[in-house]
């Protein structure tokens, strides 16, 4: 399994920079295609239903001649005088003399020829018609939909993060703006004269799933994030790639992809941007940069330059548990806050199925990750912890976990903790601090007895808290107060 251990910054900006892109272009991006649907249906119907009027620019010619190229069997049933008419201004156009469709048709191509100068899809997407070196840049991060968007953005952030972590951004960066340009080019070859625009990062998408799949064929693909709600919690994916893959296509196919856009022409966009992935792949992984490139990666982390790390990694590989696991604790008291070697101690005893050490390795880094400022890492520790079946976290740690879910305001869960912990560890001087807590809380949102409850807890408490008297007074006549004003 593929963790990364290093903050994507790449794949973030270019997530941000799609987003914004959208954000700033999909509004007058889905009018230009409503009117460019428009002009251009008029169009091919036209030169249809009246072969014997000539298109009266070079646009036109190229729509018209692309479409009959590109799509003989529609262009047959568009000249079928069989076929009724799709709305009124199509039976107009039927009664028409020639002078009268001549106007009609240069009228549109005025408006073609219009679309073609200003418009922001002429101008950026991938437009073979008016293909300008600019657009090898800017056409991979337009999108129409959000559907498009979001799906694109899911598979960069499953794929691109990874190969970022492995490769590093120097590599990784430019790749993914030469497979972008690839995409655009490999469309533009094969439809040199087509006049339907296509935009969208999924040809560059398409890159990155080939240089994946040729990279991590079977590594199962792991992203999280966290969601704060009515309690805390990580939301989590994991698959291996030859699932991830066909997920992907589908999605393509089916989620709103360029099929939606501009039907199989898009393909050729994405093949070639696949075969470019995959050959990039194949260069690093063979030529023996791929793994200078990992190893350079990850001594900047300092993950290999701890020997008991080699030596537990070389055990590992020999299937030798318990040996791997002595050299991850060798190093864990070498280097107490050694995060990578913390994380290391869950895996193997995970993989160890030593339930027991799962959730003793599970407290130690949660208690680590709490120290270095990064809650909702521990706090998926102590969801992980519950779920093996921990019942006691260690009442420091508890506490402070306690105060991450009262600071994100999930006040129940915060509240239940804070009871839990107090009811877990009556003898801890972090009991007393709980139920004061709990007790501060429930009268925050006006339960009164529930918070008197908590502080004649406090109060009996046989833990030493003479320092805690004064508030556990004033918390008293607090609530004393507002259960008078509630009554």
């Amino acid at each position: 399994m593929i963790i990364t251990q290093r903050w994507p910054y790449a794949t973030v900006a270019i997530v941000a920079l799609n987003l914004l892109a959208f954000l700033a272009t999909h509004g007058e991006l889905r009018q230009e295609a409503d009117e460019y649907s428009q002009i251009q249906s008029r169009t091919l119907r036209l030169a249809a239903m009246h072969p014997e009027t000539p298109a009266m620019t070079a646009a036109q010619q190229k729509l018209i001649g692309s479409f009959r190229h590109d799509q003989a069997q529609e262009w047959e049933q568009l000249s079928s005088r069989d076929r009724g008419p799709a709305d009124a201004w199509e039976s107009q156009t039927r009664d028409w003399d020639s002078n009268r469709v001549a106007r009609e048709m240069t009228g549109l191509g005025q408006q073609l020829s219009q679309f073609e100068g200003t418009s922001l899809t002429a101008r950026f997407a991938l437009y073979p018609p008016n293909l300008s070196p600019l657009s090898y840049l800017t056409a991979g991060f337009l999108h129409r939909s959000w559907a498009h968007l979001i799906f694109n953005l899911v598979f960069l952030w499953l794929a691109g993060a990874i190969l970022e972590d492995v490769w590093g951004w120097t590599i990784y960066l430019p790749f993914y703006f030469v497979a972008s340009a690839a995409a655009v080019w490999s469309y533009a070859t094969v439809y040199p004269n087509t006049a339907i625009p296509l935009m969208g990062a999924s040809g560059t998408i398409a890159a990155v799933m080939g240089a994946f799949l040729i990279r991590f064929p079977k590594t199962r693909m792991r992203r999280g994030t966290a969601l704060w709600s009515v309690r805390p919690r990580r939301l989590r994916f994991s698959s291996p790639v030859y699932v991830v893959f066909p997920m992907w296509v589908l999605a393509e196919i089916f989620g709103g992809g360029l099929v939606s856009e501009s039907g199989s022409l898009g393909y050729w966009a994405q093949g070639g941007a696949f075969a470019f992935g995959v050959g990039v792949a194949v260069l690093l992984r063979y030529s023996g940069i791929d793994s200078q490139l990992e190893e350079a990666n990850e001594a900047k982390e300092g993950w290999a330059a701890d020997p008991h790390i080699i030596k537990a990694g070389e055990y590992l590989e020999k299937g030798n548990l318990e040996f791997a696991i002595a050299e991850v604790k060798a190093q864990i008291a070498e280097k107490p806050a050694s995060a990578e070697a913390h994380g290391m101690l869950v895996s193997l005893c995970l993989r160890k199925k030593d339930n027991v050490g799962y959730m003793r390795a599970l407290e130690a880094r949660c208690d680590l990750r709490i120290k270095m400022s990064n809650p909702e890492a521990a706090w998926q520790d102590y969801e992980d912890y519950i779920a093996a079946g921990g019942r006691r976290m260690p009442a420091d740690t508890w506490l402070e976990l306690c105060r991450i879910a009262e600071s994100q305001e999930t006040w129940e869960r915060a509240l239940s903790e804070y009871e839990e912990l107090a009811q877990a560890w009556p003898q801890e001087r972090a009991s007393v601090v709980a139920l004061i807590a709990a007790g501060r809380l429930h009268l925050q949102h006006g339960r009164p007895d529930e918070a008197r409850r908590m502080y004649t807890e406090a109060q009996k408490s046989p833990v030493p808290h003479a320092d805690w008297d004064e508030t556990i007074r004033k918390g008293l006549e607090k609530t004393a107060g507002a259960a008078k004003t509630k009554v």
